[in-house]
C-alpha cells in the first residue's frame, strides 16, 4: 500500500489536503508528515536539504533566514492545525525541519556531526524534558508548535556545543 494512500480517519490529514494550498504542502513537509510512522522524523530530514541550500550564506543571513522561516512557520503551522481541527498534528512537520536546520548551523559540516544533530533533536523532541513538555502543553497555535521543536533544537545546541568543546 501506498504510503499517502493509507486508510484516513475524518480530520487526518492526506493527498488531497497535501495538495489543496501551498501553506498545507509546507506544514506537511512536501509530503513527509504523512509517512504513516515517524513522520516527524521524516520531516526532520528535510532540515537537511534546507541546510544546504543556506550554508553558503554569512552566518549573520543563515540564521535571518531560519528566523523567517520559523516566523512563517507560526502561520502555516496554525493555518494547517485549524484546518485538521488539531493544532499540533503529528502530520505537521514544519517546525522539525526548520529545527532541524537551525542545530545543523550550529556544527562542523561533517557526516558524524549531522548525525549526532540529527540523534539529539530526535531524542529532545520525542523526550520532550522541561522547559520543552511545558511548552507542549501551554502554549497552543502556531507558536507552540514551533516553540517545543525550537526548544528541543536549542537543548541539542547546548549538548552539541558541550560536545566540540570537550571532544
Amino acid at each position: 500500500m501506498c504510503i499517502l494512500t493509507r486508510q484516513l480517519t475524518p480530520g487526518e490529514p492526506d493527498l488531497a489536503l497535501l495538495l489543496s494550498h501551498p501553506l498545507h504542502f509546507l506544514s506537511l513537509g512536501l509530503g513527509s508528515g504523512l509517512f504513516p510512522k515517524a513522520p516527524g522524523t521524516a520531516g526532520t530530514l528535510l532540515g537537511f536539504p534546507l541546510f544546504w541550500s543556506i550554508m553558503q550564506l554569512p552566518i549573520w543571513q543563515q540564521w535571518l533566514a531560519l528566523l523567517l522561516l520559523f516566523v512563517f512557520g507560526i502561520w502555516c503551522c496554525a493555518f494547517t492545525g485549524r484546518a485538521l481541527g488539531v493544532s499540533d498534528h503529528g502530520a505537521i512537520v514544519w517546525d522539525e525541519i526548520v529545527a532541524m536546520a537551525a542545530i545543523l548551523v550550529t556544527v562542523p559540516a561533517t557526516w558524524a556531526w549531522a548525525v549526532a544533530a540529527f540523534a539529539l533533536f530526535r531524542l529532545f523532541d520525542i523526550w520532550k524534558p522541561y522547559p520543552i513538555s511545558w511548552a507542549d502543553r501551554h502554549i497552543g497555535g502556531g507558536f507552540g508548535v514551533m516553540l517545543d521543536d525550537g526548544l528541543a533544537a536549542v537543548m541539542a545546541i547546548v549538548v552539541l556545543q558541550l560536545m566540540q568543546r570537550y571532544l
